[in-house]
């Protein structure tokens, strides 16, 4: 389901399969571990292989978004498919989150 690479100051995660209430705990653990190092300035979610997003990844995508900010950090989202990119527009995540072309 995750897959990432960290690359000069920034992670990169795939995001595949579904974001839900039950993957959002794992993936939220895993993700921290990935950004607690201090080289970390950038994280960008590549959403092209998520098929479903509930209120679970939304939370998900806003903490680690706050945790990025509060170091002086920044998040981007390469967008997914239809679905998952309605989903993104209408909870507003594109309002704090950079969407990459």
């Amino acid at each position: 389901m995750l897959n990432y690479e960290k690359r000069d100051g920034t992670v990169y995660v795939r995001l595949d399969g579904e974001l839900d209430h039950r993957r959002a705990g794992e993936i939220r653990a895993e993700l921290d571990g990935l950004i607690a190092d201090p080289s970390v300035k950038r994280l960008v979610f590549d959403l092209n292989g998520l098929e479903f997003m509930d209120s679970s990844g939304i939370g998900m995508m806003i903490g680690r978004y706050k945790l990025m900010k509060n170091r002086g950090g920044s998040v981007a989202v390469m967008p997914g498919g239809r679905r998952v990119e309605r989903i993104m527009e209408l909870s507003g995540l594109y309002e704090i989150i950079e969407k990459m072309a």
